[in-house]
């Protein structure tokens, strides 16, 4: 769908086009027409990753004017979140609504501690042999383990022409761009007033969930919604209740 306000989907660390759940995706384009890109030296795109989350923003405004966009609707997850509040400060008036799932705001409870929990979890990973995501963005309940396989399963549904991998170089760059967000005075984040909806798991390890409560307490025009026994990834394991969640959330006036 190519017509009306364009939903621009702003990606979580290291991931390329190919790290979005393609239910989340398809759900959301089924009603909206969806922008999806990989961010500047990340996946096919060319370019130095950049060592901040603001610079982040610019490329990512960059990439949204170029496109001939005066107005979109923002989906955030994880570091798309932080780059998302950032291009608000740039641009007030190109985000009609702003969706800020995992995230949190700058120099927020724990943030700094992203790259630790990662390089930690990366280790973890590789002595099981499982996909960091499994540790990152899910639970370690039955139904958490269960959910993470379903949705790596996901990931891997399309097989031609899939994206390049992200370097180790350009992630390094850009877990030392969130521990710098994270480590950054406080945003006024009464200056957002874009109709927000918050959304995080009840134990999401990376970006502690009080961050999402943070947000909507501090946001003027905020609803919060927290998905029960999930993470970091709760978009995804939820991912039928947040299509819908997301998709009334545009449509309201």
């Amino acid at each position: 769908m190519e017509k009306g306000i364009p939903v621009v989907f702003f990606t979580h660390l290291s991931a390329n086009l190919d790290n979005w759940d393609p239910r989340v995706i398809d759900g959301i384009a089924e009603k909206h027409w969806v922008i999806t890109f990989d961010n500047k030296g990340i996946g096919s795109s060319s370019g130095k990753t950049p060592n901040s989350i603001e610079q982040m923003a610019q490329d990512a405004l960059d990439f949204i004017k170029a496109l001939g966009l005066s107005k979109i609707d923002v989906l955030s997850f994880s570091m798309g979140g932080m780059i998302a509040q950032e291009l608000i400060n740039y641009e007030p008036n190109l985000v009609r609504k702003l969706i800020l799932s995992g995230t949190g705001p700058r120099g927020g409870e724990n943030i700094e501690n992203v790259a630790r929990l990662s390089d930690l979890d990366t280790i973890r990973s590789v002595f099981t042999l499982k996909d960091v995501k499994t540790y990152l963005f899910f639970t370690r309940t039955a139904n958490g383990r269960k959910k993470a396989k379903e949705f790596l399963r996901r990931l891997e549904e399309r097989k031609e022409r899939r994206d390049k991998s992200t370097s180790w170089s350009s992630y390094r760059t850009q877990l030392k761009a969130i521990r710098h967000w994270g480590l950054a005075d406080p945003a006024d984040l009464s200056k957002i007033t874009q109709a927000t909806l918050v959304v995080n798991g009840d134990h999401d390890r990376m970006v502690p969930t009080p961050n999402s409560i943070e947000l909507a307490r501090r946001l003027p025009k905020s609803k919060l919604i927290i998905y029960p026994d999930a993470g970091h990834g709760g978009i995804f394991q939820h991912y039928e209740t947040f299509v819908n969640d997301v998709n009334k959330f545009l449509e309201q006036n």
